[in-house]
């Protein structure tokens, strides 16, 4: 069904057909192993060492990898990660990074496994050889409202994280109104699905849970999360989000300890640094900045029961942070830095959150995704789960 020579209206019906019927385990795994067959591998072993890899299943404020990988490296596991830009409301790796002047993404795959052996991270965008049949299916799904199948956003995931020739793997699968999964039982039926093709592909594949109902950490935007995940490895981050990324290091690392040392002493810091200058980016470079700064204040008093995650990923896009087609540009400066969160106390005329713009910013729509209540409200855990092969 991947071959090439296929039309696309037999695809479109066999996509349809999985919809419809699902796919056992065995077909799944069949399917995968065509699609992993369809391209190139990327071959790690002159690396010397084990190398890990971490995909999120895309979210609101997600910029999870510019500082987790720095702390696997700095704890003396190498890093190679193949990354996507944005589409819709979910933000792309390789659209933060390109924030940074000079900053690389096409690394040809002789280039990503030298920079791996020499500087200990990569990350780079997936080249037309790697799974060549998932960018089809893809685009078919996409057009043919096959999207929502589990055996097919699994094979999507694992075809290119095992072609990517990591040695162990963490899928961060996001929950909630801003995440592709919205409820926890399809999140973990996604989890279980994706951990079954790792093992099937002795690529050993943790998934840890987060919620994604409210954006992660407090900026969303392009340079606004470049300057927020290396704010975290200065140790002055918020709170949740490092502690997610210490979560997602520690399972990479297989040692928790080592990831919060890393990120105590500045090795860390000093790995996201060199990985920078390693892809052509200059760190201490000034980040785009967008010429108008307006804060959006609360109308009345409360505490906050949520900061809606999809409500402030519309309006960052509507700003220009993110992409609706695939051929739009990005404004790498825009977007919103949001203030108070889950269970924060406020009164009338505090700030919320603050956006980032080039002319007027749509206060109302920004001031409408703070759920505000009267009682007191609890937070929630940075992670809700995490699971590993038959568990």
């Amino acid at each position: 069904m991947v071959d090439p020579a296929v039309p696309d209206y037999q695809l479109a019906a066999f996509l349809m057909a999985v919809v419809l019927r699902g796919l056992t385990d065995r077909e799944t795994t069949g399917l995968l192993e065509a699609m992993v067959d369809s391209g190139d591998r990327i071959d790690l072993s002159p690396v010397g060492r084990p190398v890990a890899d971490k995909h999120s299943t895309g979210g609101v404020g997600d910029k999870t990898t510019l500082v987790v990988a720095p702390l696997v490296a700095a704890a003396g596991t190498p890093v190679a990660k193949l990354s996507g830009r944005g589409l819709g409301h979910t933000g792309g790796t390789l659209d933060k990074l390109e924030s940074i002047p000079g900053f690389r993404v096409d690394l040809s795959i002789p280039e990503l496994v030298s920079q791996v052996a020499e500087h200990g991270i990569a990350v780079a965008a997936q080249t037309a050889d790697i799974v060549p049949a998932d960018k089809r299916l893809y685009a078919l799904r996409d057009v043919t409202a096959t999207v929502q199948s589990i055996p097919l956003i699994a094979t999507s995931i694992m075809s290119k994280k095992i072609a990517a020739g990591a040695s162990r793997l963490v899928l961060d699968v996001k929950v909630g109104e801003g995440a592709f999964m919205e409820d926890l039982d399809s999140a973990r039926a996604l989890s279980q699905a994706m951990m079954r093709l790792g093992d099937a592909a002795r690529l050993p594949t943790t998934c840890m849970l987060s919620s994604m109902d409210e954006p992660l950490g407090c900026a969303v935007g392009n340079a606004l999360e470049v300057a927020e995940a290396v704010a975290t490895l200065e140790g002055r981050g918020p709170a949740e989000f490092t502690e997610l990324c210490l979560v997602a290091a520690g399972l990479m690392l297989g040692d928790r300890t080592a990831a919060d040392e890393a990120l105590r002493s500045g090795r860390a810091l000093a790995a996201y640094r060199e990985w920078i200058s390693a892809q052509g980016g200059d760190p201490d470079a000034a980040l785009p900045e967008a010429p108008d700064v307006t804060d959006v204040r609360a109308d009345r008093s409360g505490v906050v029961a949520c900061c809606h995650s999809r409500g402030i990923a519309d309006a960052a896009m509507r700003l220009g942070a993110g992409r609706a087609r695939k051929e739009d540009a990005v404004d790498h400066a825009v977007g919103i830095v949001v203030h108070r969160k889950r269970g924060d106390r406020v009164e009338a005329g505090d700030v919320l959150a603050t956006v980032h713009s080039r002319g007027p910013a749509d206060d109302d729509a920004v001031r409408a995704s703070f759920e505000l209540v009267d009682g007191g409200v609890e937070r929630g855990p940075a992670v809700l789960e995490i699971t590993s092969a038959g568990t």
